[in-house]
């Protein structure tokens, strides 16, 4: 239909989340002809990927619309608006809002800049949108209250707001009974969460009140906040699912307070063991940021063995981009080819580690909840490729072999 509302979103997955709520608020309020770039803003690549996407929505439907949304509209909201191709720019709190996007779309919206005061803003008001997918995001949380030196987040998303439990509580239920099997609590920084119960006791009113949920995911969490009912959770809940991603940034203590990250090599690898006393099957992987400012070739050798040390399944990696307004931007800065280089290595080492995650699941039976495409996720979120199941469905798999980035298996 040349007519609908078209979105691509970049980013992290409450942007994921949020491009559902978007997509179906634009719609349900009539809005057609309507391309929407709902943009990162967390590197300067994010930021090139929104502006190329701007430019391509425009010649692909050049009678559409072009609305450039979320993080990079808070962040860059002048450099967005200098593109012909671009018809405005809405902010993050704002992009939700389906009458103002329909207004966009039929040409009624005479400004090009719709960015409010997010310092100012609410709790999200409306979560995720329920549909039939295998998976579905619930934000829980949005904005952050920290000031991590590189970080433009809490000037795009605001201060940290938590949702209130009996909301969230009652999204899940929509979303299980509309056919989702597993939901991922999502947010800027999800063990903030603080809505009465901490991350824990809502994680585990969520599995104590929706007994009909399979599956529970937390999306990225910081460790040194998760609290004592979250780790309760990891060992008694097993529909809690014993993945955890973690956003540990450095492996040297030094890069890790000019970070003004609030754990330290030790914390990480402790509660690595930790959870893995409790849950010993549980699988980790971790966000890295190499070239930070003043890192040495001795600081990044401690996050290359930390990939070791904590046991990681798998590492994201992203050569540090200054980013304006940020203290770290003002830091003594590593040359770009310097970080480049270290970004490889650290890849590579991710790369060693997933292969071994992936071997040491050959021979074993795991189970999988079927997606599309003939691909499905284990319990510790580790892709399984084999046929015969339908998506949505559960299904005990026997690992044959692991084949490039996945492994193959059957039902057994």
């Amino acid at each position: 239909m040349i007519a609908a509302v078209r979105i691509e979103t970049f980013g992290c997955r409450l942007n994921l989340a949020e491009s559902d709520l978007i997509q179906s608020a634009a719609s349900a309020a009539g809005a057609r002809a309507l391309s929407i770039v709902n943009a990162c803003a967390v590197t300067n690549e994010a930021l090139r990927q929104a502006r190329q996407a701007a430019r391509h929505a425009k010649r692909e439907r050049p009678f559409a619309k072009v609305v450039v949304a979320g993080c990079g509209a808070e962040i860059d909201a002048q450099s967005f608006a200098a593109m012909p191709e671009v018809d405005a720019i809405v902010g993050n709190s704002e992009k939700r809002d389906g009458a103002l996007l329909a207004r966009i779309a039929s040409g009624g919206e005479i400004r090009k800049i719709i960015v409010g005061d997010i310092a100012s803003a609410l709790a999200p008001e409306t979560l995720a949108v329920a549909d039939a997918r295998t998976r579905a995001f619930v934000e829980i949380q949005n904005g952050c209250d920290h000031r991590c030196t590189f970080c433009i987040i809490p000037l795009a998303r605001g201060p940290s707001r938590s949702c209130h439990p009996d909301r969230i509580i009652a999204e899940v239920r929509r979303l299980v009974e509309a056919g989702v099997a597993e939901v991922v609590l999502t947010g800027v920084d999800i063990t903030s969460y603080d809505a009465g119960p901490k991350l824990g006791g809502l994680a585990r009113r969520i599995l104590g009140e929706v007994a009909s949920l399979k599956r529970l995911r937390l999306s990225s969490i910081d460790s040194v906040e998760v609290d004592a009912d979250l780790i309760r959770a990891i060992a008694e809940e097993e529909r809690l699912m014993p993945h955890f991603h973690l956003s540990l940034q450095s492996g040297d203590d030094m890069i890790l307070k000019r970070m003004k990250r609030r754990h330290s090599r030790r914390d990480a690898i402790r509660f690595c063991e930790d959870v893995r006393l409790r849950r010993p099957e549980a699988a980790f992987s971790a966000d890295f940021i190499v070239g930070f400012p003043t890192e040495t070739e001795a600081m990044f050798e401690g996050s290359l063995s930390l990939i070791e040390e904590c046991g990681l399944a798998r590492a994201h990696v992203f050569p540090f981009s200054p980013r304006p307004g940020t203290p770290a931007e003002r830091m003594p800065q590593v040359p770009g080819d310097v970080g480049r280089e270290r970004a490889a290595r650290l890849r590579g080492a991710s790369d060693k580690a997933w292969s071994r995650h992936l071997g040491a699941k050959v021979g074993k039976t795991v189970e999988v909840l079927m997606e599309r495409g003939g691909v499905g996720r284990a319990e510790d979120f580790t892709p399984v490729r084999m046929a015969g199941v339908a998506p949505g469905a559960f299904a005990q798999a026997f690992v044959e072999s692991s084949v490039g980035r996945e492994l193959k298996g059957r039902l057994a």
